[in-house]
Order: structure tokens, then sequence, then C-alpha cells
């Protein structure tokens, strides 16, 4: 009996041993590990610092963007935004659910919808930096005008279409984006959240292979019910790898017109209630051979490609909607006057404009920074895109929340109501309910946390496999401790000793001393992400909150090298060193957190929260909820 019939779960190409899982949990292994696609020869400046070298040459010094592209940005910036602030009410869209039609005619006008479409297909042809620029300027003024834009040209059919589409799709579909054409995305379904191999949406090639049928349901569809075009991921026909069925999912261009597209439902939401999201239905949908996006089985590695460029998005809204929160509360808080003083002034008030003042420039620097690197193409971007995703989303929510607390019970009230009464009307209660979805959407803070940590121990992964994984011949295995004792033999000790014990920095300037931290606290994170793998091996997986740490500890530490580097741009551009200073107030925080992220790795709250959370699933402590009026069937 050959080795590979004793073990037919072993799949020699997977980095990941799967011999021992569920059968669905093997599955959507596979299909994850698959979209992640090969080892890429791009430099990652996050990717290498998890492994324990720190590159201040990718950071230093800041891609500037240059005086001619920057007016390829203004001129559309400055005339589409006057005619937005006198024609488009944030509030009555909030109210009514509604974008104005005459407003999306004349953002077509403007060719907001073809901002990533090429110049030679009719597009505006925007580098990912003025895309971005613009983006952060409507989500300072109305999020939900920002999310149609952003699904529309970030995930929907633009970014797919023009990095997989063939030559005549793109003659076909591009310049229906000029005129106004609006698409979308469907991924999700009602009964799969983040696990692709469950998907249930199917698209079966015809016998005489001239079209697909497609058949199934796509859920939460931003743009859905109102899109000229969508990318739909289905099903295809599964393809035998030896022996074994492999799930293959594939990616669509859609016409929303055709026969047997039905819009089941409009969504509504906490925030953002001007989108169109809702509830679709495919039923014997023909779909041309012809309309297949890249290869058929790669759609995911579509999608995730996709989304290391869309996800930029996010960072840039994040950071328009934190500088609005800067402008108000740098106006009110020298106005508002309590106890004798602005309350700007009082402690608590100056602790929360320091805060939102920080961290809104570090959201920026890392939006930009990630945005040049995306223009430039010369980096492997997905764990900075991640991370940018992930910074400026979970912080934009403090930022809002303290912009809430500092206007106190006027930030709890509606805009419109501010205004009816006289006063002025600052939409804090809006962006709350707007900035709350993006820690949600285009991958959760958890799901993010996750894949970060995938990407993290790639390296040892890739190292430990032939080791780890059953079936594997002896003599491979051999070859693999061999392989691995001759690495970490040199790799562990220099995580202790090493050049940030001299390097001065001096690119950084007067922050020198913060990027010698991150350069020495790499090294550190490093041992950690190393000693976790040592100690809890194949169940590393499971420990979600320590891997959230330590990612959350490698994502300040890119914080603070972009926040660095942006200053000294900043500060040569402005001819100040201010910029300098704000650099400085957030480097000390986010040292403040990696610090207290260190200290909560090796503490025993998390187990005794995991038991304790047994106790509350198994109805242990039903008691506490006594006293509350039921919602939902009685068990």
């Amino acid at each position: 009996m050959t080795d590979s019939q004793m073990h037919p779960s072993h799949d020699p190409d997977m980095v990941v041993d799967t011999s021992g899982m569920s059968n669905d949990k093997r599955a959507a292994m596979e299909v994850a590990e698959a979209a992640r696609g090969g080892i890429v020869e791009e430099p990652s400046f996050a990717g290498e610092m998890f492994d324990g070298r720190f590159r201040p040459d990718l950071v230093f010094p800041f891609p500037p963007q240059s005086d001619d592209e920057r007016k390829i940005g203004d001129d559309l910036i400055e005339p589409l935004f006057k005619y937005l602030e006198t024609h488009l009410d944030p509030e009555e869209v909030d109210e009514t659910r509604t974008i104005p039609q005459a407003v999306i005619d004349e953002m077509a006008r403007f060719g907001v919808f073809a901002m990533k479409v090429p110049a030679e297909y009719g597009g505006l042809g925007l580098s990912q930096v003025n895309y971005n620029r613009v983006m952060m300027r409507f989500a300072s003024l109305c999020g939900s005008t920002a999310v149609l834009v952003s699904a529309h040209q970030s995930i929907g059919v633009p970014q797919p279409l023009k990095m997989f589409g063939t030559e005549a799709q793109k003659k076909k579909y591009f310049p229906r984006f000029r005129e106004g054409a609006i698409s979308a995305f469907a991924l999700t379904e009602p009964d799969v959240g983040s696990d692709p191999a469950k998907m249930a949406t199917t698209a079966v090639p015809s016998e005489d292979g001239s079209h697909y049928v497609l058949n199934g349901e796509k859920l939460w569809c931003t743009n859905g019910p109102i899109a000229e075009l969508l990318v739909v991921m289905a099903k295809t026909p599964p393809r035998m790898v030896r022996g074994r069925e492999k799930t293959q999912i594939s990616a669509f261009i859609v016409e929303g017109q055709w026969d047997g597209i039905e819009q089941v439902h409009r969504c509504d939401f906490m925030g953002i209630r001007g989108i169109q999201n809702g509830l679709m239905r495919f039923r014997d949908v023909r779909v041309p051979a012809e309309n297949l996006l890249g290869e058929e089985g790669k759609g995911l590695k579509l999608a995730l490609a996709t989304l290391n460029t869309g996800r930029l998005t996010i960072p840039a809204a994040c950071t328009g909607a934190a500088k609005q929160c800067l402008s108000i509360v740098r106006r009110w808080g020298g106005t508002r006057t309590q106890w004798g003083s602005p309350v700007g002034k009082h402690e608590a008030g100056r602790q929360k404009l320091a805060y939102i003042a920080a961290t809104t420039f570090a959201m920026e620097a890392i939006t930009f920074l990630v945005s040049h690197w995306a223009d430039r193409g010369d980096m492997d971007i997905r764990i900075e895109a991640a991370m940018a995703k992930l910074f400026c989303s979970e912080h934009a929510w403090d930022v809002v929340d303290q912009t809430l607390q500092l206007r106190g019970g006027r930030g709890y009230e509606k805009a419109s109501s501010l205004a009816a009464r006289g006063e002025e009307p600052f939409p804090v209660e809006r962006m709350m309910r707007e900035m709350r979805i993006n820690r949600i959407i285009e991958g959760t803070t958890e799901i993010m946390h996750l894949f970060l940590a995938r990407e993290a121990l790639d390296p040892h992964l890739r190292l430990a496999s032939d080791l780890l994984k059953r079936g594997v011949p002896l003599s491979r295995k051999l070859a693999a401790a061999g392989k691995l004792v001759r690495h970490y033999a040199a790799w562990y000790p220099a995580q202790w000793v090493n050049a940030s014990l001299w390097r001065t920095h001096s690119e950084a300037g007067a922050l020198a001393g913060h990027v010698k931290y991150v350069d020495r606290t790499s090294h550190r994170l490093a041992r950690a992400l190393f000693h976790a793998m040592m100690r809890h091996q194949s169940r590393l997986e499971l420990r979600q909150v320590l891997l959230g740490q330590l990612i959350d500890i490698g994502t300040e530490l890119f914080a603070m090298s972009a926040t660095c580097s942006y200053a000294r741009h900043e500060a040569q551009r402005r001819g100040d060193q201010t910029p300098i200073e704000v650099a400085d107030i957030f480097c000390v925080e986010a040292r403040g957190r990696i610090e207290n992220s260190f200290s909560r790795i090796h503490g025993n709250a998390t187990r005794r929260n995991n038991r304790f959370a047994k106790r509350v699933l198994s109805g242990d402590l039903k008691w506490i909820e006594e006293g509350i009026t039921w919602i939902g069937q009685d068990e």
C-alpha cells in the first residue's frame, strides 16, 4: 500500500497539515490555503518584521506624490465636492435611505464611477493615492455615498476586471462605468460567513460549454439592488486531485437585468442607511462562458487579490471621518465653556484632543504609505493592507466615541435636531452609526487577526511543514529536521543579539528613539511568535486571543514606522516641526499599548474566561438573566 493510500488526506502541496481534521474543516482549510497562492517575491515590510528582520529602507524616506499627480487629484476633488457640498444632504440621505438620483447622475458625469478604470478604456485612471484622497473626502461628508462609490470601485467589477479580465471583457465593460454603470460584489450567503467551502451558490456548465447555469442566494450584497453589473462567486464542478474532490470557486461577471435574478429584500442597517444592500436570488441564470472572470477554480484567489487594494478604501474612509471629528472637537473644545474654562482645556478634554489629533495623523500615514506601495507595485502589501484596515477601523471607532463624549448630549443628538434649534449641526451621532461597520465589513477584526496570524506564521510553517505533516516519507522528515535545525540555530540567537543594539536610525531624525524601539521590539515580537508556536504547536490556531495580541503588537509597530516616516516627510514639506511633535505623541501612546499587549500574552485571564464562557453557554448562569422581558422564542 502506498503512502498516499495510507493517508488519503495528505496533500504535499499544503503547508498546513490537514490529515487530522474533519472533512468540513479540511475542505475549508484547503480552499483558504489555495486562495493564498504561492511564495511572493516582492518584499513585505511587516512580513519581514514578524520574522525578525526590520527593514527601515522600505519605509524611509516616505514616498512623495508629485505636483503633477497631486494636481490630477485636485482637479477632480475641488469641483466634485463644490457640487456635493451644496446638493447632497447627508442627514436627508440617512433619514430617507436614499441618495438622490440627480446626485448619482452628476457624480457619473464627473467620472466618479470610472475613477479606477484605465484611461485607455475611457476612465479617469486615478492612482491609488488619488483615489483614496477622493474617498477620504467622501467619508468626511456622507458615509452612505462613500460606501456606494467604494463598493462599486474597490471590490465591485472595476478592480477585479482590471486585474484579471480578458481584453475582450475590458473593452466590453469598462466603458459602461464611464457612462455611470454601478457594480457590486456577491460573495456572502445567508448560511455562510467566512467559510467559503460552505458556499451553496453553483454555476454548472452547459453540455456544449457555451454558458453556465447560476443558482443560489447572496446576502449583504452592497449595491446589489441597483447594480448594472456584478461579480458573483459560485461553486463550479469539483476537481479530482489524488483521488479526492477539491472544491472549486469561480468568479463571473453577471448583468443585473438578466432573467432569473431577483431582488428578494433590501436590508436596513444601524448606519450608512442610504446604501442599497440586499438579499439576491439567482434562479437558472444563464451566464455566457466568456463571462468567467479569470480561471475556473480561481475565484477566491481573485477575491483576496482584489481585497489587497480594495481594503485600502476603508483606511482612507476612516481617516476622512477622523479628520472631521478632529475639526469638530477642535472648534467645540475651544468654545464650549464648563466650570469656568473651555472643555478642551480641562485635562480630560486635553487628553481626548491629543489622542484624536495624533491618531488621525497616524491613520493618514498608514493609508498613504500603503497606497503609494500599491501604485508602485514593487511590494507585497497583503499584510500591510490588512493591518491598515485593522488599525484604522479600530482607532476610528475610538476617535468618534471620544468625539461624542466630548460633545456630551449634543454628540448624542441628531444633527437635524441641533439645526432645528439653531445650533451647529455637527453630525457626530450619524458618524458613530456609520463608523461602526468598518470593524466588520471586508473582514471583521477577528478575521483580520486570523488572516494576519496565518501570514505572519507562514515562514515557520513552510520550514516545518514536512516535519509536522502525517504521511511524509521518513527521508523527507529527516531532511526537513536538518533544515529546521540549521535555520533556527542561526535565526533564534539573532533575535536576541542583532544590529538593533547599535543602529542609530539617523534616517528618522528626532524620532530615531521611536524607530530604535520598533527595531528592537520587532525581534522581541519574532521571539514571542516563535515561542507561541513551540508551546501550542498545532493548537495555536485555537489561541485566537494570543494571536490577536501578537498581531496587534505588529500592527502598532508598523503604524509607528509609517508615522515616523510620514512625519519626517511632512515636516520637510511644511517647513516646521509640528508633524514631528504629533508623531512623538502617537508613538508614546503606541508604545504603551504594545507593552500592555506583551504583558497580557502570559496572563491567565484568557484561560479562566474560556472556562467561564463554557458555563454561560451551558446555561449554568442563566439566573443572571432573570428580571428581563424575553425577546424571541423561549427555550
